[in-house]
């Protein structure tokens, strides 16, 4: 009786949970069945869900259900708490699955080249979202001692960044932000925070139901200059062509010709502004200086020779994010990405890697929303597929599936499973309870392997 097709998935973000659900739902999974082992270096599941949204998105951390309904599947198994390729390396994993599938994401700031980026009171996005995200690596405090703060993109995660700063500490004890988050933001200074885009209304990458939640804060004045209300020819193309881009810009338009109220905080959006140099003093942030820019007929902008310098103690760049280095495979330092044909590896010559493949931000770079990857996951393993079919994939040496359990037990590998998860977020609910809230979030890794193997 032939034995089922063994794959690894490194990453157990939505970008692999959906991959392992692209491969139940295969033909291969009823003959002859598949064994799915994803390996997370986090001692929780969930990725970007859990360390990447905001905590006051309910709605999109709903997609945890659907998640958890994947990895209640008995052909799964979690690895938490797991190292690549710290503690598994890509000899070991080759060992003991028929394929490896890398999901590992992106979690670094991309990098803006202005001078100035370097100061003290200059910080990333994907920084800052880390820390009121509660991520285990990153240090439990943050200087928020800024009143007025510049955020530099025009995606969702500047709108994040953005809002986090403009609301108050009480606006978000609700949510599961842990105590040191709530003690930070309790002792934030910000009261005026400014959105740079350098291009118009239309190109705005925000999403439309993001840019209204900006609105429904009681302490958030949002305001738009109605002189970055404009159009040219590519940016009219574009909101005919795209309904979001046009929800988006109406959006702004009302807010840009209503008279502004009296909520305490304020956070301006800014169009047709382009950052050419973050200003400094003893090397500290002082203000941010942009150069007005047009739109030049295409939906694409110019500059003008026009400057202005704002003042601003701090400056946050939200310009995308960066997937980190993954050792043994090839890497696309520019684009951050592995490089691939249809989700199968490929080295500098073209060729594939045997048995390799790639899904979800490693493979087509931090663009789209969390849903997105569920295309990625099912070209990859329709690519997977196909080469297992076709004989291609050499037998591993160590199929059993106890074998990789026990080459970490033998390493003494700390890993959490799935039943350590429930363990762990069952905790996480009861401190929640005690505080008259859903759920307080656990920061110490420490602490997180301690629920997980109660």
């Amino acid at each position: 009786m032939p034995r089922p097709i063994r794959v690894a998935v490194v990453g157990a973000g939505p970008a692999g949970i959906y991959a392992a659900d692209a491969l139940l739902k295969s033909d291969a999974a009823l003959d002859p069945g598949v064994s799915i082992d994803l390996f997370e270096r986090m001692p929780a599941p969930f990725g970007l869900i859990r360390y990447g949204v905001a905590p006051d998105h309910p709605r999109i951390k709903g997609i945890v259900t659907a998640l958890h309904k994947v990895l209640d599947k008995p052909q799964i198994r979690l690895f938490g708490n797991v190292s690549y390729p710290d503690e598994l390396a890509l000899e070991d994993l080759r060992r003991f699955y028929d394929a490896v599938i890398f999901s590992t994401g992106a979690s670094a700031d991309r990098d803006l080249k202005i001078p100035g980026i370097e100061l003290d009171g200059s910080y990333g996005a994907a920084d800052f979202v880390s820390w009121y995200d509660g991520h285990p690596d990153v240090p439990r405090t943050w200087p928020l001692h800024a009143e007025k703060v510049a955020v530099l993109g025009v995606g969702n995660v500047a709108l994040d960044v953005a809002r986090v700063l403009a609301k108050t500490a009480d606006e978000l004890l609700p949510t599961e932000i842990p105590q040191n988050v709530y003690d930070g933001l309790a002792a934030n200074q910000a009261r005026e925070v400014h959105v740079f885009g350098r291009r118009g209304p239309a190109q705005a990458k925000f999403s439309p139901m993001e840019l209204r939640e900006l609105d429904h804060s009681p302490n958030i004045e949002v305001i738009v200059d109605p002189e970055d209300i404009d159009y040219d020819d590519g940016s009219i193309a574009t909101r005919r062509s795209n309904k979001q881009a046009d929800m988006v810009a109406a959006t702004l338009e009302k807010w840009a010709i209503r008279d502004p109220g009296d909520r305490p905080h304020r956070l301006h959006l800014h169009f047709f502004e382009s950052p050419v140099e973050i200003l400094g003093e003893d090397g500290q942030v002082v203000g941010l200086r942009t150069e007005r820019t047009e739109l030049d007929g295409t939906g694409n902008v110019r500059g003008t020779g026009q400057f202005r310098d704002w003042d601003v103690q701090g400056v946050y760049r939200a310009v995308g994010y960066l997937s980190d280095e993954l050792p043994k495979l090839p890497f696309d330092a520019v684009s951050g990405t592995v490089p691939h044909e249809a989700g199968r590896v490929i080295d500098g010559a073209g060729a594939p890697l045997t048995s390799i493949y790639v899904t979800g931000w490693i493979k087509r770079g931090p663009v789209g929303l969390i849903g997105h990857t569920k295309g990625d996951a099912n070209e990859t393993v329709a690519s997977f597929l196909s080469d297992h079919a076709a004989g291609r994939l050499p037998e591993p040496e160590a199929p059993d599936p106890e074998a990789v359990v026990r080459f970490l037990e033998e390493r003494s590998v700390r890993y959490t499973t799935w039943e350590g998860w429930h363990h762990l977020d069952a905790h996480e609910r009861s401190l929640g309870e005690a505080a008259g809230r859903e759920r307080i979030k656990v920061v110490e890794r420490e602490d997180m392997l301690k629920a997980s193997r109660a």
